[in-house]
């Protein structure tokens, strides 16, 4: 063991910058730089400044150093030699200009010969560990890196040099001391498309290998390009959970580092892929191509507030908060549902005319001028804050989109619940989605010019479920979720399929009657065509044409896409590839029943056609409730056929069948996120909480509400300095209301099964990037990207009904510049 004392440490350091001027001054006298030199860091010691320039390692011939020496005694170890012929063997292969020479060395003493070390492009520790480089040693390779130098790791590099903090932080992490020691196959989730050493690996990876578990998770302080999946293996005592890194790199002092916990086996060595993966680590090292290895380092984002309170009594900043979007030229539009601060007052009595009434505002965030404008307010029924089942009311100002052409028409569409349109004595009101015009010059919204598109009837006597989320598709087709306009009560928490309760003969706890209804527009996502008049078309491939019917005398509606929703606040469309995606929020039974079936799931889903997605029938993949009826509801009758549901309701007026239940994508419980259970012979789950198995591990639930978000598009023609790096295009971000052990993630999912129910086969966590806590983002209301590629989000606050101090307009920006190396320090290879 070398000994790491304090005097000790100050001679190497000394040493290290000696080295490294070294270094420098012999690859510029050599002219075996591929680039102009760099600066580097300013010199701490005076007397060295003349000697401060440093350029890359390495020169036109792109060379490899493998080093393999180690602390233990014995024979060389049949995994270092299928290392080196493996990495020799790559950089004799592929293109001619991004192949590579190799030398391969035990001896330590390389990392003291200024002249050699300097020729080479990238360091490969192929080594068993434990303490290899004296203190002149590893200065001489901190000197390296500093100048501009490649490493990667392999295994049991992550053991080597155990006492120094420097080496930790260039592997990244160190091994657990309970880490499996036996060879087992695992799924290995590759969630970086874009980096040379994981793009062309299958996303889910099943290999044979040694499973490190981590001391400390170094996901988020470098960038991790793979994980391993733990419900694949077993990693025992030291298990690192959901995020369980593998592979992963960094820009770190001077240089690039890649280290991947692979190769413990000699077999992984005659892998294909995995010699893949070893390719495209070492053509970054090298410096032969360049790649972004910054993008999920939590330090290289900000967030920011962009709205202050509001002035006491007045909503001048933001409304209770429910729903944004983003214009082309930058500025922001935010609705508030209805609420007002605790100081005004809410009316709740049937016998007011004012019962309910609400001001829905629709404001403008400016980013050229870091102005809000109040653009117009909506009078709106919606203003009926918490309290028992009939007293609180979800509806109001709920949606909100832009037209396609809004640069040049400055239509805005505005999905809402009129006051005007309150009937007391029925307790009933009118949802309408209309077209407004916004004065582009002045934010100030025409409340005068007003295009009533749609509108339908819904119940407003016993809370709840009113959706809201809008978006539009790439043909002009704009999609309208809609909740189920039922009761949470009266049924237990579980299917809100109760059909007794109503008020003057409508229901309100059968979602029967809504959600499971063909003629109903509630519990929907519906797709329109607005036409320039303020009408609209249907276009082809809805759910039902409008004109069906059957021997019972049920209808359809037309502009039906998606039934069997609960409550989707939030959806949104991938206009590359015009898929929907939509999230919802569950009933409130804390866990499963063996008589009425499934807990709460909150759910996503992800929508390639029209169909159905099952509530009140069923949930999650394909999980049925048990059917309850007159005379007596209390009393359980059959469970439910997803394939084949029947709605026998007596409040149905739409189809008896109803198209078959398509699975959804992800659905979590408090439990534990993806529950699942085993079936009898018919299908039907145990729903035995004590045989549930999760087959999400990466989310959970508890107090939820499922806030569904973009798929992020990278925009490579943008010039935006904050814009999100091209790693996460093509992701789709999952979040929650809450942000304790609920999703705020990234995902990918497979386009060959997501539109069937596939499973994410990636997720990993945006909790650190997008802040949760008190005074970050707590309660995630709507998140969009802009068209500077930044994440605008809504904070709701800290009370239900109402507007706070907390209430708020956020910008999540990127900040951690593009990919290395610089274009002008690109290595050119053997020719």
């Amino acid at each position: 063991m070398h000994l790491r004392g304090l005097s000790t440490r100050g001679a190497r350091n000394t040493r290290r910058r000696t080295w490294g001027a070294t270094v420098a001054a012999g690859v510029v006298a050599a002219g075996l730089l591929s680039g102009p030199a760099a600066t580097a860091r300013t010199d701490p010691n005076p007397t060295l400044t003349t000697m401060s320039v440093k350029s890359p390692p390495g020169g036109a011939n792109v060379r490899v150093l493998i080093f393999h020496g180690s602390a233990a005694a014995g024979d060389e170890s049949p995994v270092v030699n299928a290392g080196i012929e493996a990495i020799e063997k790559i950089g004799l292969t592929g293109p001619a200009n991004q192949r590579y020479k190799t030398e391969a060395t035990s001896d330590a003493s390389v990392f003291t010969n200024e002249t050699k070390l300097g020729r080479f492009n990238a360091i490969v520790f192929l080594t068993g560990g434990g303490d290899v480089l004296d203190p002149e040693q590893e200065a001489g390779l901190e000197a390296y890196m500093e100048a501009g130098g490649g490493f990667v790791g392999i295994h049991d590099a992550a053991r080597a040099e155990p006492y120094s903090d420097w080496f930790t932080g260039l592997v990244g992490a160190r091994p657990a001391a309970s880490s499996p020691t036996a060879a087992q196959r695992a799924t290995v989730e590759v969630g970086d498309r874009r980096h040379p050493a994981t793009k062309d690996l299958p996303v889910q990876w099943k290999r044979t290998d040694q499973w490190f578990n981590w001391a400390k998770n170094p996901s988020g302080d470098v960038h991790t390009v793979a994980r391993v999946r733990e419900s694949t293996f077993q990693p025992g005592s030291g298990a690192n959970g959901s995020d369980h890194p593998v592979s992963w790199c960094r820009d770190y002092d001077g240089g690039r580092s890649f280290y991947t916990g692979m190769g413990g086996t000699v077999s992984s060595y005659d892998e294909t892929d995995f010699r893949t993966h070893l390719r495209g680590a070492l053509l970054w090292t090298t410096r032969l191509v360049q790649a972004d290895c910054k993008a999920t380092i939590n330090g290289n984002y900000k967030a920011e507030r962009l709205t202050q309170p509001n002035q006491p009594g007045q909503n001048d900043q933001i409304g209770e908060p429910h729903g944004l979007v983003t214009a082309p030229d930058g500025r922001v539009l935010y609705i508030g549902r209805g609420g007002a601060d605790s100081s005004q007052p809410v009316i709740t009595d049937w016998n007011n005319p004012d019962i309910g009434k609400g001001k829905g505002q629709v404001h403008v965030y400016d980013p050229a001028t870091k102005k809000v404008t109040l653009a117009g307010e909506l009078t709106v029924f919606g203003n009926k804050g918490g309290g028992d089942e009939l007293v609180k009311v979800e509806e109001g100002l709920l949606g909100i989109e832009l037209d396609p052409r809004f640069e040049q028409n400055g239509w805005v569409y505005l999905h809402y619940t009129p006051h005007s349109q309150l009937n007391r004595d029925t307790r009933m009101a009118e949802r309408r989605v209309s077209r407004f015009t916004l004065d582009l010059a002045t934010n100030k919204l025409d409340l005068s010019s007003e295009k009533v598109l749609l509108k339908w009837p819904v119940q407003v006597h016993s809370c709840c479920h009113s959706g809201g989320g809008m978006a539009w598709d790439s043909k002009g087709n704009l999609y309208i979720a809609t909740g189920d306009n039922n009761s949470s009560g009266f049924s237990d928490g579980y299917s809100g399929n109760n059909p007794q309760p109503n008020y003057k003969g409508v229901s309100f706890a059968d979602a029967r009657r809504t959600a499971g209804n063909t003629n109903n527009l509630n519990g929907k996502i519906l797709r329109i065509h607005p036409e320039p008049d303020g009408t609209y078309t249907l276009p082809e491939g809805n759910l039902f044409t409008g004109k069906e019917t059957d021997e019972g005398g049920g209808k359809t509606r037309g502009e039906i896409y998606v039934m069997g929703v609960r409550n989707p606040a939030r959806i949104s469309v991938d206009k590359q590839t015009d898929t929907l995606y939509a999230g919802w929020v569950g009933p409130d039974a804390s866990a499963p029943s063996t008589t009425w079936g499934p807990a709460k799931y909150d759910t996503f889903a992800v929508i390639t056609k029209a169909g159905n997605r099952g509530w009140p029938y069923c949930m999650g993949n394909k999980q049925p409730y048990r059917d309850r009826n007159l005379p007596d509801p209390s009393k359980p009758l059959g469970w439910y056929d997803c394939d084949h549901p029947k709605n026998e309701s007596p409040n149905n007026d739409g189809l008896v069948n109803l198209p078959p239940v398509t699975g959804n994508n992800i659905w979590y419980s408090p439990q534990g996120g993806g529950p699942d259970f085993p079936r009898d012979a018919n299908g039907v789950p145990s729903y035995k909480q004590e045989e549930s198995t999760y087959l999400l591990p990466w989310l959970k639930g508890g107090g939820q509400a499922a806030m569904n978000g973009p798929v992020y598009r990278y925009d490579t023609a943008s010039a935006s300095g904050t814009k999100w790096p091209a790693y996460w295009d093509g992701k789709w971000f999952v979040g929650d209301f809450y942000d304790a052990d609920q999703p705020r993630n990234a995902v990918i999912t497979d386009p060959k099964t997501h539109g069937d129910g596939g499973l994410p086969v990636h997720s990993e966590s945006l909790k650190k990037i997008v802040p949760i806590g008190n005074d970050g983002i707590k309660n995630l209301m709507d998140w969009k990207f802009g068209p500077d590629g930044a994440l605008y989000v809504l904070d709701y606050g800290r009370g239900f009904f109402t507007s706070d101090t907390k209430s708020a307009l956020w910008r999540v920006t990127y900040k951690g510049g593009g990919p290395t190396p610089a274009a002008d320090q690109l290595a050119r290879g053997t020719q």
